[in-house]
């Protein structure tokens, strides 16, 4: 750690003294006290791009500006699973998570998964825009990022296959509004970094891209980037996981573990207290919390909110293919951290813009701001002057797991034996999962001496997508199960039969928005103004209860508080 005095002369000399860095065993504590938290972020980031130890930098500054909102946890409180033991303890729901336990079920290990919400994919992998990234914004091939996105990229196509889910290697465009001589170094560079790309001149580009911004001189072709849907494939892996044999437990929160001798030995939850061989950390934003409950924090995590506009399938030929023009738009709201965004032609036929780049510091900070929404949409005009706000049909905000080093985290425990770090998984994320999983689970099964799993199945049997069906195979369907041929959501046609197709799965389904997730009903132009009342009913007498019991998504959001007249 001999560079300390360089990191904390150059941290005086760019903010007075505020902030310092303290070496620890084999990381740097960031100190200081400071109300304003952009301050703080841009501290941490100075001094991890000159910090090279093995760890990383750990915020540790006293913020006293507006703090952030306490974690939202599960109301339960029982001891259904206090006391289990499972070999392999995965915390956290989302992609990262769910692909992590279904390569486990590989092996022969007793697998249990934990996520604190009612269902999975309920913070970054269903509040994203989707893209397969091919990597073309990654600087640097010595990370983690580009070694993951790398690898997982080539994954995509069999992974879909196996678990019948829809992905499109459609492509992506870059544009440039500079002259075509300006490409030459970002060519010699994605070439080095095996990205295949294809330069289009300005006629060529609009040719291909009509809508395309007047003003934009040339692009870049990307074939290797794709379009998935990011809840659906975090579905379909907690349900394949499931169905060999992985146990997953929704509504389980984290609230601390005993560690002994550098040794996790109890994990506490509001459902008992469990005692696994091996912890895997991928809670997402949260996976600095369980870091620190390791005590294995050598990282931070600073959250960053990202805002995403979907338009009207009607508007998707405005865009065969995604789209984004260079700069991240630094002067309109975004970080330098983000490529800025794009107009992504999504698997499902929408175009989707954003995101943009917000530093919050609130880890569950969902809002959506008129500001960010301008903001948006003024950045993808420069894409194409074709955008209008009336083409948009609902927004979503998201927050990324960034750390200082905006690089992935997977590793084993740095001063923590039995533990695995999937953590600061911000995008490529989740283009990233499929390699990821496969080394976690492989270091998994070395560390526990565990042998493959010749029972495992990689096949999942999706939903029937009735509209995908021609005319003789959807009669046919039909006339088997007559529900298949009432239709409650008549924007996206979605049958009585594929909403009691998703609440009949591995995965418990319950919910309005869990349907939603599932089969995209609710998700066309009225988002849920028609059907949403005849799925609340079709949900009721399925789980027969009441219509006031029936939620929109987990605790406290029930639609419905009573009848106004008697029936």
């Amino acid at each position: 750690m001999s560079n300390i005095t360089r990191i904390n002369r150059s941290l005086h000399k760019q903010f007075g003294g505020r902030f310092c860095v303290v070496p620890q065993q084999q990381h740097l504590s960031l100190q200081g006290e400071s109300d304003n938290w952009h301050a703080i972020v841009q501290a941490g980031r100075l001094a991890a791009v000159l910090f090279k130890g093995e760890g990383g930098v750990v915020n540790d500054v006293h913020y006293i500006g507006e703090q952030a909102q306490p974690t939202r946890l599960p109301a339960v409180q029982d001891n259904t699973l206090d006391g289990q033991a499972p070999d392999v303890l995965v915390i956290g729901g989302g992609v990262i998570g769910c692909a992590i336990a279904r390569e486990l079920a590989r092996y022969q290990m007793d697998v249990m998964l934990v996520e604190k919400e009612c269902d999975v994919a309920m913070h970054a992998s269903s509040r994203n825009d989707g893209m397969v990234h091919p990597g073309l914004d990654l600087k640097h091939k010595n990370t983690q990022k580009h070694h993951y996105n790398h690898r997982g990229n080539a994954m995509f196509k069999e992974l879909c296959a196996e678990l019948q889910v829809p992905f499109k290697r459609s492509g992506q465009y870059l544009c440039f509004p500079q002259p075509r001589w300006l490409l030459w170094a970002g060519k010699f560079r994605w070439n080095s970094h095996g990205i295949p790309s294809r330069f289009y001149n300005q006629k060529q580009l609009r040719r291909r891209l009509p809508h395309i911004h007047p003003a934009l001189k040339c692009g870049m072709f990307f074939p290797t980037a794709g379009a998935v849907c990011p809840y659906t494939l975090t579905i379909a892996y907690a349900e394949n996981a499931i169905e060999n044999g992985v146990r997953v437990h929704l509504n389980t929160a984290v609230l601390g573990m005993d560690v002994h001798e550098n040794k996790i030995i109890a994990v506490h939850t509001n459902r008992g207290t469990l005692k696994p061989k091996l912890v895997i950390n991928a809670a997402g934003v949260f996976c600095e919390d369980i870091a620190a409950f390791a005590q294995d924090r050598f990282f931070s995590i600073h959250p960053r909110r990202g805002t995403n506009i979907i338009l009207d399938t009607k508007f998707s030929k405005l865009m065969s293919r995604s789209a984004s023009t260079l700069g991240t738009g630094a002067k309109e709201g975004y970080s330098k951290h983000t490529k800025g965004g794009g107009v992504i032609h999504t698997v499902h036929g929408n175009l989707l813009l954003g995101p943009n780049a917000v530093e919050t510091i609130d880890k569950e900070d969902f809002a959506t701001h008129a500001q960010d929404l301008r903001t948006v949409f003024g950045h993808q005009t420069k894409t194409s002057e074709a955008l209008h706000p009336a083409q948009g049909i609902t927004y979503f905000s998201g927050t990324r797991a960034a750390t200082f080093e905006e690089d992935f985290v997977v590793r084993r425990g740095l001063y923590t034996k039995n533990i695995i770090h999937a953590a600061g998984m911000q995008s490529p994320g989740l283009t990233a999962a499929p390699a990821v999983a496969v080394d976690v689970a492989q270091w998994a099964a070395d560390m526990l001496q565990a042998q493959p799993n010749e029972d495992f199945n990689p096949q999942r049997q999706g939903i029937v997508d009735a509209t995908s069906l021609n005319n003789f195979a959807r009669n046919t369907l039909i006339r088997q199960s007559p529900d298949y041929g009432i239709i409650l959501c008549r924007c996206e046609q979605i049958s009585k039969g594929e909403i009691l197709a998703a609440m009949r799965r591995p995965l418990p389904c319950d919910s309005i928005d869990g349907i939603k997730r599932r089969v995209r009903a609710g998700m066309g132009r009225c988002q849920g103004g028609f059907c949403c009342p005849l799925i609340t009913q079709v949900i009721a007498d399925e789980l027969g209860i009441p219509l006031d019991q029936v939620r929109k998504t987990g605790e406290g959001s029930e639609l419905l508080c009573g009848e106004i007249k008697p029936t």
